[in-house]
């Protein structure tokens, strides 16, 4: 496998991550009133889309192939999970 290869399959893997990490941080500027001290969307998303391809990589290893449809389910609910947390919105 070439390193052109290497990374066009690293890339696709994460994709979903950054995607869904990326997305989520951008609704919750539109449905989440923003809180002082909160970090901008891009940080937001990238803390999002860490989380989602650590997800990614917990069910690589535990389902041993990619694309399992309870690892995407996983990937949404820890990227929701991480939007909350890090938009404040558990503060009230």
């Amino acid at each position: 496998m070439s390193l052109l290869d290497l990374l066009n399959h690293l890339l696709n893997f994460v994709a979903p991550a950054l995607a869904v990490g990326f997305l989520c941080a951008l609704m919750g500027r539109v449905f989440v009133r923003r809180a002082a001290g909160v970090p901008s969307w891009w940080i937001q998303g990238a803390i999002n889309a860490g989380v989602g391809a650590l997800v990614l990589l917990g069910g690589l290893v535990f389902f041993g192939r990619d694309g399992a449809m309870a690892t995407y389910a996983a990937l949404v609910l820890a990227c929701g999970t991480s939007q909350w947390w890090v938009s404040g919105a558990w503060r009230g």
